[in-house]
């Protein structure tokens, strides 16, 4: 049976204060309504089908950039939740599978939750997600009578007895395509809202004579996010549950809470990650490395063998080769450094290749930008770079060259040629005694003036 997504996300998200489309706002540097997505996909839907409103334009851009062939609709009014889902009956024209409908501010459900749900249809007309609620609070009831679904009775109309049930709606839920548009057909909105709701599908299939049933998962996959201490709780979950997962594959963390990950990042087993480093998008650490204390990575790979940091930031591009050392207080952005190679200290390394069995000395710097253009910095093998060398690209430093300290290099070094460019140091004897009682001289005035 084919599968299609119907993702709900117009919501303008009021209690977040934000300009920004509540669906969009990030957790592990990821919009929510990506999270979402990619937890449907393991459905492999024929089609999927994001619903929009509020920041219509920014949500379709950010859902196309993730699957192109996300089908856009849009909810003009945001009339409630079942009007929402009958907004893509268009985009779902001629589908004749089962349809899941999934929020984009529920970023935790997992594949097998999904898997269950699409099993459950084999029996069932229509499947609800339910959870144990540790504080059922002012959740919808899920009212059961084995494994059918009576009815779900909102907080505010449920008896003494209802309320005491903690088995609670997600909102989520399964169905044939067919079968759910002729349901919300049949929703109305005479409520205080006025408003048309999808958990009413649940009493007109009952009263069709349709088979419904509600499948469980843990509280934590329903976590919706309505707020910025949401948010943050949202984003705490999955770095606690990312965290988990790393030390289950044998990487080292040695203050796990003090490092933040982001939902892409990958890390071997035995790789040992210091304090309070942090991973944005784009990081793959191979086995073995370690990454010291306070480092920064983004869009970068750290090879087997690699040492990086303390202190150190790897930006977009950065490509570390197996045993090399990038060391504190040096930056590496769009350069690859070879096995072997050393950037021990103080040092920015951009748009540029480094030779294996390289030392770059301390303070460093390829001068790549020059005002309108980046241009490139080529270093060979075994060069050994003076601390306090300007590169001034574009330039290329053959191998087993040499720069004095304090060299500013302009033009090319031939292999094995020892490049200085500096200028001729002259002593002046007496100047420093004669300066220094000018100058208390002059702050002496200054100060009585005062």
């Amino acid at each position: 049976m084919s599968t299609a997504l119907v993702i709900l996300a117009a919501g303008k998200g009021t209690r977040m204060n934000s300009d920004i489309p509540k669906v969009l706002h990030p957790i592990a540097q990821v919009p929510m309504l990506v999270h979402a997505m990619r937890a449907g996909s393991v459905l492999a839907p024929e089609r999927t089908a994001i619903v929009t409103g509020h920041g219509a334009e920014a949500v379709a851009k950010v859902a196309q950039a993730e699957d192109e062939d996300a089908r856009i609709v849009v909810q003009d009014q945001q009339l409630g939740t079942a009007h929402a889902v009958a907004q893509a009956r268009a985009a779902l024209d001629g589908f004749t599978g089962d349809v899941v409908v999934l929020y984009g501010d529920t970023p935790f459900l997992q594949p097998d939750t999904l898997e269950r749900m699409i099993a459950a249809r084999a029996d069932n007309d229509l499947v609800i997600l339910g959870f144990e609620a540790a504080d059922p609070a002012r959740y919808g009831r899920l009212v059961m009578n084995g494994d059918a679904l009576e009815r779900i009775v909102e907080f505010k109309d449920a008896s003494d007895e209802e309320r005491a049930i903690t088995f609670c709606n997600s909102g989520l839920l399964a169905c044939d395509a067919g079968t759910l548009f002729d349901l919300i057909d049949a929703v109305g909105n005479d409520n205080a809202s006025g408003e048309y709701y999808l958990t009413d599908v649940v009493e007109i299939a009952r009263d069709r004579g349709l088979k419904v049933t509600a499948v469980s998962c843990d509280e934590a996959q329903t976590l919706g996010v309505n707020s910025r201490a949401d948010l943050a709780a949202a984003d705490a979950v999955f770095q606690a549950r990312a965290r988990a997962e790393l030390l289950d594959l044998g990487v080292t963390l040695m203050a796990p809470e003090t490092v933040y990950l982001a939902a892409d990042t990958v890390i071997g087993r035995d790789t040992v990650i210091e304090p309070n480093v942090v991973f944005g998008p784009g990081v793959t650490v191979e086995s073995g490395a370690a990454i010291r204390a306070f480092s920064h990575l983004e869009g970068c790979h750290v090879s087997r063998g690699a040492v990086v940091g303390p202190y150190a930031r790897l930006r977009p591009g950065a490509e570390l080769a197996e045993n090399t050392r990038i060391g504190n207080f040096v930056e590496i952005k769009n350069a690859e450094i070879a096995e072997g190679a050393k950037v021990n200290h103080l040092s920015y390394i951009g748009d540029a290749s480094v030779g294996a069995g390289t030392n770059i000395g301390a303070g460093t710097i390829t001068c790549n930008y020059d005002g309108v253009m980046k241009h490139r910095t080529v270093i060979g093998e075994n060069v050994f770079v003076g601390s306090n060398t300007m590169l001034v690209a574009p330039v290329t430093v053959g191998s087993g060259a040499m720069t004095a300290t304090g060299t500013i290099v302009t033009r090319d070094i031939e292999p094995d040629a020892l490049a200085v460019g500096r200028a001729k140091q002259e002593n002046k004897p007496g100047y420093a005694r004669k300066l220094f009682e000018m100058l208390k001289a002059k702050k002496a005035r200054r100060d009585k003036g005062a």
